[in-house]
């Protein structure tokens, strides 16, 4: 290394890169009361995204060769972090992990990439979010594993490859369309995540209640498995609350009282719809109309921002067709009034019918 090299790297050292890098060692996954699974094998769900996963990871084992790029593309929830951290498990190798919003300078890349050893995976949640210059750098890191790093200013600047380890960067996003083209033609595999079924939430539910050392009867685990969003995130965070319920009663298994009278107090109702949900629907219904309304206009009514409004709240109540966006703003269905016990078109003008 010359003098140069060694004073890039020197100034990268002197870098605090704690609030960056939140888990780089397997071990701190190996926590026996974790609801993650640490195995393909035991990831419930998505069926064709592990089938492929596990081809791809055998073949770069076998060439002792890192694993290609990965975009994983799907609603929050659905795993994308823990297929990450299954995948490093798999290849028996190091995980590093940050999010986008946590990279603010190229250094702070170039930190990350420059301590890595040969193979790693290196995980950037909401990956749609990383700045321009961040993303450049990424782009040769990825391609050539080499960072680029420019030395001076104005007419003086020269640039300098540093080599790199190979790695393999696992991005996750839950807006595909925000993720440039240039970033995206570097992953070699694309997942897209499915909302799970109520029979893969109800075998989740079995499988985490079996590591929380609380029994569940079927019947339970099918009715709670059926008000969870499709979302093993949110099964996962119930089935804590029914646990909680159950133990207050001195029982040790949920059963399905217990999960009918404890879905009843946290006003979950048989669609999965928390009070918030049915807020935006009757606000659409009461103060608009039944709609057509704008996404801003309705976040402000409801007190909350269009992001999560848009990300969280609305796929969900689109899934289940009681919303639909037009080009005019959002839709209150008829099977919505009939979930919340309105007759169609009650303090609604009926629009709704034009689309």
């Amino acid at each position: 290394m010359n003098n140069l090299e060694y004073k890039i790297m020197e100034d990268i050292e002197n870098t605090d890169f704690s609030a960056i890098v939140r888990a780089d060692l397997k071990d701190s996954y190996e926590d026996n009361d974790s609801l993650r699974p640490q195995m393909l094998n035991d990831f419930l769900g998505q069926e064709g995204i592990k089938k492929n996963l596990k081809t791809f990871i055998e073949a770069a084992k076998q060439r002792q060769e890192p694993l290609d790029h990965l975009l994983l593309i799907g609603p929050p929830g659905l795993g994308k972090t823990t297929l990450a951290q299954i995948t490093a498990h798999e290849l028996g190798v190091d995980f590093k992990v940050t999010s986008a919003p946590a990279l603010d300078k190229p250094k702070d890349l170039a930190g990350i990439l420059s301590t890595i050893t040969e193979r790693t995976v290196f995980f950037i949640d909401e990956i749609h979010r990383l700045k321009p210059a961040i993303e450049e750098m990424l782009y040769i890191a990825m391609e050539d594993f080499e960072l680029d790093w420019i030395i001076g200013q104005g007419a003086a600047a020269r640039t300098v490859r540093i080599p790199i380890p190979p790695f393999t960067l696992i991005g996750a996003t839950t807006k595909a369309g925000s993720v440039s083209s240039p970033l995206r033609s570097r992953f070699g595999f694309i997942p897209r995540f499915e909302f799970y079924t109520q029979e893969e939430l109800a075998s989740i539910i079995r499988r985490s209640a079996g590591i929380l050392e609380v029994g569940i009867e079927q019947d339970a685990a099918m009715l709670l498995a059926q008000c969870c969003r499709g979302t093993p995130r949110v099964a996962n965070r119930v089935l804590r609350r029914m646990r909680d319920f159950a133990q207050v009663e001195g029982r040790n298994t949920i059963t399905l009282d217990i999960v009918d009278n404890g879905l009843k107090r946290l006003e979950i109702d048989e669609l999965g719809l928390e009070k918030y949900d049915r807020e935006i629907l009757l606000s659409i219904i009461q103060n608009f109309g039944g709609g057509p309304v704008g996404a801003e206009t309705l976040a402000i009514s409801i007190g909350e921002s269009m992001d999560t409004l848009e990300d969280y709240y609305e796929p969900y109540l689109i899934q289940c067709g009681l919303l639909q966006r037009t080009p005019r703003g959002r839709i209150v269905t008829p099977k919505a009034y009939d979930h919340l016990g309105l007759k169609y078109g009650e303090n609604g003008n009926n629009q709704g019918t034009l689309f």
